[in-house]
């Protein structure tokens, strides 16, 4: 038993080292792909012990190397990763040769202890995401937009300090969980109306990972498997578990009525439904699409509006000039009307010139992880299988040589054409990264933005919007989405005139 003790030891003394000082040196098969200097034997080129990407040490990288269009860099426990910085890197990638890359082990595995076995079936949900069947959407999204400004004002009413302060991100959690909710599944999770109702606070505790999980991953990946870390006994595990378990509940509790309503599933227009009528999916693949829906749909457009609001208020000139946009376009009488014709909404310019800068400018998923699935070819270099990659919007939607001068400055006017339409840049595809592009690219882009569109339109209209704080420094988070560690406090002053 000694002896073997004696060889486990030397065995994961001898690894550890091969991993953290002898591999990157002296046997990396990408020795040909420019790095950093100044590499720390346990955290790499970053200066962090967690697992994250460094952006700001990213961007001097990409200064230092103009004509690199691929760097390789190492972070805690010198994991190895490779940046694609190029427009071509990126479309050999993403478009080109998309299916020699997948998301990794980890990735997968995480997503599915937190939600199933769900991954959105292109082929089959297209229709879905089609931009008529959004359009269908329209009025539900204007309809839960006009119940959180009147909740709001409510929660407002029976302050008696008058402090209306309010952190935005119980609001846009709880709103587009319920328009995911609808239009996902038709059914309501009454986020809005009641914060404390099961479905919501499954939902929250699901998706809000603890620092001693962030601490224990880092621990896995230098020592163990990385997707141990979902089998250890831990009270966070026990609690996604029972939390993943409420919602699969209610999910399968719908989609069961569905099956039973089969003469009336084609006149209905959630997701789930029309998943349904396509017959390509059983009854536990609709559960899992469903919990997919929900990660994919949810977390994303709640980071967006939060900074969203961050936005208008740190750029009240930006505000003003929404307001004035929405107000012209959107009658008194709609807060009154919800279903009154909507779709004029994607035309106003600013408004969607707003939140495609919103989009770039704050990323909610600011990288996106890839795993070479076999040997391949990225702008001339050889890629071997098992290759780690980081896609990084948060560095490519910044970068001067792809927007121009002020490629880091909050600036809607660059999606406005000198006639004052609405337009993309003329810039490459691949240097506006948010829903990256290709066959994997988001398929659910277009849902989102309207979503967006709506929320900030029912806002501004209504409230003349300051941060609590105005001076203080930005300080983020980041798990599922990045976004405001403070949730954006955020005074709200009720407007005249609606």
């Amino acid at each position: 038993p000694v002896t073997i003790l004696a060889f486990f030891t030397a065995w994961a003394i001898f690894k550890l080292i091969f991993k953290l000082v002898l591999y990157p040196q002296f046997f990396t098969p990408l020795e040909h792909i420019p790095t950093p200097n100044n590499r720390n034997w346990l955290t790499g080129n970053s200066n962090s012990y967690s697992i994250e990407v460094p952006y700001a040490m990213i961007e001097r990288w990409i200064k230092s190397m103009p004509d690199a269009s691929m760097i390789r860099y190492y972070i805690v426990g010198n994991s190895e990763w490779v940046l694609p910085t190029s427009p071509e890197a990126i479309y050999e990638m993403l478009v080109k040769r998309a299916y020699d890359f997948e998301k990794p082990e980890l990735v997968r595995h995480v997503m599915q202890h937190l939600v199933g076995d769900g991954i959105v079936q292109r082929k089959s949900l297209n229709l879905a995401f089609s931009p008529r069947h959004i359009e269908n959407l329209h009025a539900m999204f204007w309809s839960k937009s006009l119940d959180m400004v009147s909740l709001i004002e409510k929660d407002f009413a029976t302050r008696t300090n008058g402090d209306n302060t309010i952190k935005i991100s119980d609001w846009s959690s709880r709103v587009t969980l319920d328009i995911i909710g609808q239009a996902g599944m038709g059914v309501e999770f009454d986020s809005l109306e009641n914060p404390q109702s099961t479905l919501y606070q499954a939902y929250r505790k699901l998706m809000t990972p603890s620092k001693s999980e962030k601490l224990l991953s880092v621990f896995c990946i230098l020592f163990l498997q990385p997707k141990l870390i979902y089998r250890i006994p831990t009270r966070r595990n026990r609690e996604i578990k029972a939390s993943q378990q409420t919602i699969r509940d209610a999910a399968r509790r719908v989609i069961q009525q569905r099956m039973a309503e089969k003469e009336t599933v084609e006149t209905k227009i959630d997701i789930v439904s029309l998943a349904l009528s396509s017959k390509a999916f059983t009854e536990e693949g609709l559960v899992d699409q469903a919990m997919a829906f929900l990660s994919a749909g949810h977390e994303t457009t709640a980071a967006a509006l939060q900074w969203s609001v961050y936005a208008l208020c740190k750029y009240p000139d930006v505000q003003m000039r929404l307001r004035e946009e929405v107000r012209a376009h959107l009658p008194v009488s709609s807060m009154e009307e919800p279903n009154l014709p909507l779709t004029a909404i994607k035309n106003l310019p600013f408004l969607n010139a707003f939140c495609d800068e919103v989009l770039r400018y704050y990323p909610p998923v600011p990288k996106t992880v890839r795993r070479a699935v076999r040997d391949t070819l990225i702008a001339g270099h050889f890629i071997p299988k098992g290759t780690m990659f980081v896609l990084a919007p948060q560095v490519i939607n910044h970068m001067e040589e792809l927007w121009g001068p002020n490629a880091k400055a909050f600036d809607p006017n660059r999606f406005i054409s000198p006639t004052g339409a609405y337009q993309r840049p003329k810039s490459n595809n691949y240097a506006f990264l948010t829903f990256l592009h290709g066959p994997r690219s988001c398929i659910a882009q277009d849902f989102a933005k309207a979503e967006l569109c709506f929320l900030i339109s029912s806002l501004v209209r209504r409230f003349h919007m300051e941060l609590q704080y105005p001076n203080a420094k930005l300080l983020v988070q980041e798990d599922v989405t990045v976004r405001p560690s403070d949730g954006v406090l955020a005074k709200f002053t009720t407007l005249e005139g609606l």
